[in-house]
């Protein structure tokens, strides 16, 4: 039996639930009624048990296929219906008594909140293994909401709703960008016809940034090294091409996120860039045409090598690179060098701090079975993300920021079908979901920033819900802001 209903509120605002009301899924089948009469009762579906209704595909990729519930006509009569006066405070988690079910295991559990005066509703669980947005019940609605349901534990987690195409524009320009809740991609180009383990996204570059993702990891191979007029960076994953079918070239990624930028200007997105790929050329022949071919504009490129904020770089790219760079280079920005510093971090590792960045980057998931270590590790890499406090306005911190926390879920086996990188996204996506609805920042030290959460195979079949929890937790920034004024 599913436990009572629990709400969490990962929002800026405090909300209220005010009226509960229950409805038998349309098309349930009756079974047999209870002995002694009372109510019927619906089948016991195995597969609805474990569904966890909840964001990128969960019921298909954990728990083998449940249905979701029909959904439910906007003149549904309901059999049962009470006023309630719940208060859940920002960032607080709140356990009612308020049972999931009453008659059958199908029923469908309609929520109305209040928040600032105004109601939103939401039915649970939803009519599609998803995310849902709130339907506001008045006009004008100040705020919009997002929810994430899981069915098996009775779990509601609620997110401010942000427009993925712009979501930087509601945070402060005084905000360090090392404690954003960014959303990136691994191998960010690679959602060509390739090799399996070669490709790990699922869509390309502008489908990534109209859906929220602001970090591209990206591996280039100079084509010509040892020309100087020449800015041919193919795109490679190793020593492989993205492309079965043709090179693709790096000039064409910077196009698209110039055109990007221009289209959306309170945005900033970073680019880490390493040298791949066959062939004689050097890490210092690669900052030689990154420099002269690429990043030299300052008005559309930000190359120094400290952390900024995010006012410094809005319609602008960031350079992060993981490469080493030339003499004449190491003497820009008063000697400090050029591009943020993420050079050479420790292969493999669960946790290492080099340069500007702390990084989860476990990546020999040889064996199925190690999928679980690599969920813990990048649960672990979370948790030191938010644990972390960013000087704001008006607050006592220290001045200098904290390193960029990069995670990358990613991870695979070229040998080992189930360890493809499709293969342990699907496994691995939906548990940071869940960590993040329901575990992450509980203890409420630091911001609650998740850091840069590098993923494969977002966006898979239009779902981008991993995206929308990470840049939720953004919230919490809104939070401490209001409480500094």
């Amino acid at each position: 039996m599913a436990p009572p209903l629990t709400i969490r509120n990962l929002t800026a605002a405090p909300l209220e639930l005010k009226l509960i009301e229950r409805y038998e899924a349309p098309g349930a089948p009756v079974s047999a009624p209870k002995l002694g009469g009372g109510f019927p009762l619906g089948p016991l579906n195995g597969p609805l048990n474990s569904v966890v209704n909840n964001v990128t595909n969960i019921a298909s990729n954990i728990t083998q296929g449940g249905p979701s519930s029909p959904k439910l006509a906007e003149n549904a009569k309901s059999f049962h219906h009470k006023d309630v006066n719940i208060r859940v405070d920002a960032f607080k988690t709140v356990k009612t008594d308020i049972k999931a079910t009453e008659r059958s295991e199908n029923e469908i559990l309609r929520l109305t909140i209040e928040s600032d005066g105004q109601k939103y509703r939401i039915d649970t669980p939803s009519s599609s293994p998803s995310s849902q947005t709130f339907k506001p019940l008045t006009q004008n609605p100040r705020r919009q909401y997002t929810a994430v349901f899981n069915s098996k534990e009775t779990f509601l987690t609620v997110y401010s709703s942000s427009n993925l195409n712009s979501w930087m524009r509601e945070l402060k320009d005084e905000t360090p960008l090392s404690a954003l809740s960014i959303p990136g991609t691994h191998n960010s180009p690679t959602c060509h016809t390739a090799l399996p383990s070669v490709r790990c996204q699922a869509v390309g570059i502008k489908e990534q940034l109209d859906n929220g993702i602001r970090f591209f990891d990206i591996r280039v191979q100079p084509q010509e090294p040892d020309k100087k007029d020449s800015d041919r960076l193919i795109l490679v994953h190793g020593v492989f091409p993205i492309s079965l079918t043709g090179n693709k070239y790096l000039r064409d990624l910077i196009k698209e996120t110039e055109g990007f930028l221009d289209r959306n200007r309170s945005e900033t997105v970073i680019i880490s860039l390493k040298r791949e790929g066959p062939g004689n050329h050097t890490d210092q022949q690669l900052s030689r045409i990154l420099y002269d071919h690429y990043a030299k504009d300052e008005n559309r490129w930000y190359t120094e090598a400290r952390i900024p904020k995010l006012g410094e770089v809005r319609h602008k790219i960031v350079l992060m690179r993981r490469f080493a760079i030339e003499d004449r280079l190491k003497k820009m920005h008063g000697g400090k060098g050029w591009g943020i510093n993420a050079e050479n971090w420790a292969y493999n590792t669960p946790n290492d701090t080099h340069g500007d960045v702390c990084v989860q980057d476990f990546c020999e998931v040889l064996e199925t079975e190690n999928i679980d270590k690599k969920i813990k590790f990048s649960r672990d890499h979370l948790e030191r993300a938010g644990n972390c406090l960013c000087p704001l306005p008006g607050s006592n911190e220290l001045a200098k920021p904290s390193p960029f926390y990069l995670n990358f879920l990613s991870a695979s086996n070229f040998w080992k079908v189930g360890c493809w990188p499709d293969k342990i996204a699907a496994k691995l996506n939906p548990a940071i979901v869940d960590w993040l609805c329901r575990n992450h920042h509980t203890d409420e030290k630091g911001d609650g920033s998740t850091g840069i959460v590098v993923c494969d195979w977002v966006g898979d079949k239009g779902d981008w819900d991993l995206v929308r929890c990470i840049v939720g937790m953004n919230s919490k920034l809104e939070l401490r802001e209001k409480n500094l004024k």
